[in-house]
């Protein structure tokens, strides 16, 4: 008679054939108590709840992170980590942005997966979910893509601007395809980091030409040598007109004084009238991140001066850009700057009812009355 195998071996065997799960994994890494899209959703849509809608983007941009890394370590559609990130949802890759210097990606396009939405009887979008999302990873730590990653980061550091990055153009290029493959109202832009910096530039670029995408933008850089010394000519310039609001000027009129400095709010009411000011973007911001942090210094006023219709009818409301505050949640740097405390189920958020001084400074050409052509006459 055959004596059965050591216990010992066989647990060995077993051991060997259970493969050990990667830490990025939807299961072990992603949030816990977030539905996925089911049809349910055609009777109560999950996508009109705004948490429910941060916590989503923040996985599509974890799976932008993750193929980058599913592409250094050769992983393929079959056992890469990415797609756990937005099949859940319904949606499936349909681009990858990819740095044509180094063959990084750091970017993807994602678009609703119909066939799978129907598999799952969901003959149709839920309400408010969108049609396609474009989304853009920060800097990775990887010696593949560190390099381009970091001109990146020293650019906007240098210059508070990416136009001239390789990936400006393409992450602008997708996104300006998406909007005119879907109507504008259906699509979106996300960025985490350096991704939000893109985001944020991208999505202004189109408002200017009019074409107001949702953006949503996770820890983005606040930090620039260019913005900081325009703040300090900005606070020069404010207290020079303090001190010549003193001094008497003899050819002035005392119906002419202060005229001049009337001009930016009367353009900015004019604005308000015209209700142009359409494109708010989404902020998530944690105040113990020091790359971030800046954007929740108040502000005195706001360069985002209108949503809706104007006219006289008074429809017209006064708006600003939405910003996401961490109330509770990580405190050190690197978790205060990670994207995974935006699907966490245990941090604290509230809505900043300040005014960011940052984004008014930043929103404010979009916003200001073009230029009189040369050569104009009043």
């Amino acid at each position: 008679m055959a004596k059965p195998a050591p216990t010992k071996n066989a647990g060995d065997a077993a051991t060997a054939v259970v493969p050990v799960p990667s830490p990025f994994e939807y299961h072990v890494y992603g949030p816990r108590k977030l539905s996925f899209t089911s049809w349910r959703d055609l009777l109560s849509s999950s996508w009109k709840n705004p948490n429910y809608r941060r916590m989503v983007i923040a996985c599509f941009i974890q799976g932008a992170y993750l193929l980058e890394l599913d592409r250094q370590e050769k992983r393929d559609e079959r056992t890469g980590l990415a797609p756990q990130w937005w099949r859940p949802f319904k949606y499936r890759l349909v681009q990858a942005l990819v740095d044509e210097r180094d063959g990084s990606i750091y970017g993807a396009v994602l678009e609703w997966d119909r066939q799978a939405a129907l598999s799952d009887y969901i003959p149709f979008r839920p309400t408010r979910a969108p049609a396609a999302v474009v989304a853009l990873r920060g800097t990775l730590l990887k010696a593949p893509t560190f390099r381009r990653d970091v001109v990146d980061d020293l650019r906007f550091l240098a210059w508070d601007s990416l136009k001239g990055s390789v990936r400006f153009a393409g992450a602008l290029a997708a996104l300006r395809a998406a909007a005119r493959k879907f109507d504008v109202a259906n699509v979106c832009v996300g960025g985490h980091s350096l991704g939000a910096g893109f985001a944020l530039q991208v999505g202004k670029a189109l408002a200017k030409e009019g074409v107001f995408v949702e953006c949503h933008v996770f820890n983005p850089p606040s930090v620039s040598l260019a913005m900081s010394l325009k703040g300090f000519a900005e606070t020069a310039g404010e207290l020079w007109g303090r001190v010549r609001a003193w001094i008497p000027y003899m050819g002035t009129q005392a119906g002419d004084a202060g005229g001049g400095g009337n001009s930016e709010s009367e353009a900015k009411a004019s604005l308000a009238r015209a209700g142009m000011a359409k494109w708010l973007p989404h902020l998530y911001i944690n105040t113990n991140d020091y790359i971030c942090c800046y954007y929740s210094d108040a502000a005195s006023g706001t360069a985002t001066v209108a949503v809706g219709s104007g006219g006289g009818s008074g429809t017209s409301k006064a708006g600003v850009a939405r910003m996401v505050v961490v109330s509770k949640g990580p405190s050190k740097f690197l978790a205060a700057h990670g994207l995974e405390q935006w699907w966490a189920d245990d941090v604290e958020l509230q809505v900043a009812l300040n005014h960011s001084k940052l984004v008014d400074r930043q929103l404010r050409s979009l916003y200001a009355p073009p230029p009189a052509a040369p050569g104009a006459r009043s």
